[in-house]
């Protein structure tokens, strides 16, 4: 019998090896997969009303691509203009499943914001472009065909900025942006503010991106540009209201601030506005009211304002509670803080502390973006 040495029989041992790899990354290369060769959902000329509040949604399926070796293959789905040809695709996503899928199921949201990358303005009608991408590795299959379907947005803006300001020379900051006045978000895409203009040009500007995006109040509807400017040529207090769901606005002048004292039935003392947000009176004095049963001490504070039609009205900004105990130096900040109320001579009322009685008191009333609107009561 032939005896072979030990170091011979570790080399063909070896070489053995690299042969049974070479044979398994042969078959691993192996990446040939077909194309998806034809798209099942929605339709060709497929049209769609956006109504991104309803939570509505379209599904784009497709068939299934095939890998050589049995493996699975992964799926993208590509937006384009309707004349792309998605060498630039302007939006592009993995279908289910972390792309396994032969499916995606998109949001009128999502699609309101694709075909705002498009160039489908708000309120218009527009082309969109979609196709599949198969995938497995390096290997990449465009689709044999692509749809158009058309798409109708609704007013109002694809996506809303996180934060906003006012900013320009009829506002309360002026032109230095990094002066620029922030808005109160109240809900999602929804913004207030309670500030001072004067003459000149005022902009509402999104800072969150490098370069800030810059809108404008016209009339009722909210626009995107620089063209805004001041809705009054003597300096006035407005409440300004912005939607980015539908693009609407409100500016609501704020004649006067008073604080409403209920056992008189009557606004006792009017609070100057001093800037920002902010109405204070100093140093006013407050005696309650003598009832048969006691002393009345309650109160909240009267709004009167304007719209822009000229039409006044009032609002009373008062407690979240319909009765409140009186006020103590241990009150939580809640206690005081402001919330629209009812047209109540009593109801929702705030109580001064015991001590407040035949003093001087300073009031501040805080319609600021940043807490909950409140108010303060110092007693001296």
């Amino acid at each position: 019998m032939k005896k072979f040495s030990w170091p011979l029989l570790l080399l063909l041992f070896v070489v053995g090896l690299l042969a049974a790899g070479c044979d398994k990354d042969d078959d691993e290369l192996n990446e040939t997969i077909t194309p998806v060769a034809n798209l099942l959902a929605p339709a060709a000329d497929t049209f769609v009303r956006l109504d991104p509040p309803s939570n509505a949604a379209v599904t784009f399926e497709w068939g299934q691509a095939r890998a050589a070796d049995g493996t699975v293959v992964q799926y993208e789905v590509l937006f384009d203009q309707e004349n792309g040809d998605f060498t630039k695709p302007i939006y592009s996503t993995t279908s289910g499943t972390n792309g396994l899928e032969t499916k995606l199921v998109l949001s009128h949201g999502d699609l309101n914001r694709i075909a705002s990358i498009a160039g489908i303005k708000s309120s218009s009608q527009g082309k969109l472009k979609w196709t599949v991408n198969a995938s497995k590795g390096l290997t990449v299959e465009p689709a044999t065909e692509s749809r158009v379907m058309t798409l109708e947005r609704p007013a109002g803006f694809a996506t809303a900025p996180p934060t906003l300001y006012i900013t320009g020379s009829g506002t309360e900051g002026g032109t230095n942006v990094s002066q620029a006045v922030p808005f109160k978000s109240v809900s999602a895409g929804v913004f207030e503010i309670y500030t001072r203009l004067s003459a000149g040009e005022v902009k509402l500007i999104d800072q969150t991106t490098g370069t800030p995006t810059t809108y404008y109040i016209d009339g009722a509807k909210l626009m995107e540009g620089n063209q805004g400017t001041s809705p009054t040529t003597t300096p006035k207090v407005y409440m300004l209201k912005v939607d980015f769901n539908n693009a609407a606005a409100t500016m609501t002048e704020i004649e006067s601030v008073g604080l409403w004292f209920a056992p008189q039935n009557k606004v006792l003392v009017t609070l100057p506005y001093a800037g920002k947000g902010l109405w204070k009176i100093e140093n006013t004095p407050i005696e309650f009211f003598q009832e048969s049963w006691g002393r009345d001490e309650r109160y909240k504070f009267l709004f009167t304002q304007k719209n822009t039609a000229g039409v006044s009205s009032k609002i009373y900004y008062g407690s979240t509670n319909a009765d409140n105990q009186r006020a103590t130096a241990s009150s939580p900040a809640s206690y005081f803080f402001l919330v629209p109320g009812p047209d109540s001579q009593y109801n929702y009322s705030f109580k001064f502390q015991t001590e407040a009685d035949k003093k001087n008191v300073d009031i501040s009333v805080k319609m600021q973006a940043d807490g909950p609107y409140t108010h303060q009561i110092v007693i001296r």
